[in-house]
């Protein structure tokens, strides 16, 4: 084997090594590396403290060796970007904060504490989750003493008894932060603020129907809960999707301008009119002179 051969095959196994190293792991992955569950990984990511690429291979956004490696650099990895994503119900709430669970779903329904997670047990009850460092946060703010040790104010007080209930409504404006953090573009912008809204909403503002497929592929749904036409699936819609006048006026709104913006940076693709097709435009040449010849004349 000549010398040429040598350097060439160690030139290219050092190459393969070179791109084997540099390739970006799965989230699965990713979560093993870093010592998270899979759920807290994704709640990372949606928070910010974990930076993810789009795979070029369309399966999904993917973690480089490079944030791998700036994470577990960090002081008190892995307790501290654990601590970060601990997310808990309401018993584990109880405990953080040291009040009783009524008091504490009195707080969460008046929208005091906003909900980072939910998800249906198998009574079909939504539960809510909720960052364990935001309720520390919260118990420890002196401003917030007397919500948590004396008699709620008369007009918190008069909320709880009319049935207020925020903790979808913020749920939903927080999951809207989350996409919104991880749009690209302008269209995926618009998308972002279209999952929140019924598709028919959507389908008045946008009007086109270009426009709305291409906003479609973009569009990212929350995690189905339950069989498609389930009473879970329907309840977890609810949850997903605007409910109040206000909220949905807003959206609807919001999703014109970024839509607008959308149009304005990149059009969608089009199908070319038939006229202007090449193939349709020998196709009439071709009848035309057929018809002539039919009828003795040019065309």
């Amino acid at each position: 084997m000549s010398g040429d051969t040598i350097t060439h095959e160690a030139a290219t196994t050092a190459a393969q090594l070179t791109g084997k190293h540099e390739t970006p792991f799965t989230q699965s992955r990713a979560a093993r590396e870093l010592g998270l569950k899979r759920s807290e990984l994704d709640l990372a990511v949606h928070l910010g403290h974990i930076r993810t690429l789009p795979d070029e291979g369309g399966g999904g956004r993917r973690v480089a060796r490079t944030e791998i490696e700036r994470l577990r650099a960090q002081d008190g990895f892995p307790e501290t970007l654990r601590e970060r994503v601990t997310a808990v119900g309401t018993a584990g709430a109880t405990k953080v904060m040291e009040v009783t669970a009524a008091r504490f779903t009195r707080l969460a329904r008046l929208g005091l504490v906003v909900p980072v997670r939910f998800y249906l047990n198998r009574y079909r009850a939504v539960v809510w989750l909720y960052l364990a460092d935001e309720l520390k946060d919260f118990a420890l703010d002196a401003k917030n003493t007397d919500l948590l040790n004396r008699p709620l104010p008369a007009n918190l007080r008069e909320q709880v008894e009319a049935g207020v209930d925020l903790r979808p409504r913020n749920w939903r404006g927080r999951h809207l932060g989350f996409l919104l953090r991880r749009a690209g573009d302008p269209w995926e912008r618009a998308a972002a603020v279209a999952s929140l809204l019924d598709p028919f909403q959507v389908s008045d503002i946008v009007g086109d129907p270009y426009e709305g497929a291409h906003l479609n592929r973009f569009r990212q749904l929350p995690p189905a809960h339950g069989v498609p036409g389930s009473a879970a699936a329907r309840l977890a819609e609810r949850i997903t999707t605007a409910q109040d006048a206000d909220e949905i006026e807003w959206l609807r709104a919001d999703l014109a301008r970024a839509v607008d913006e959308a149009r304005s940076h990149c059009p969608v693709p089009r199908p070319a009119p038939r006229s202007a097709r090449p193939e349709h435009q020998a196709r009439v040449q071709r009848q035309r002179g057929l018809l002539g010849r039919f009828f003795g004349r040019s065309t």
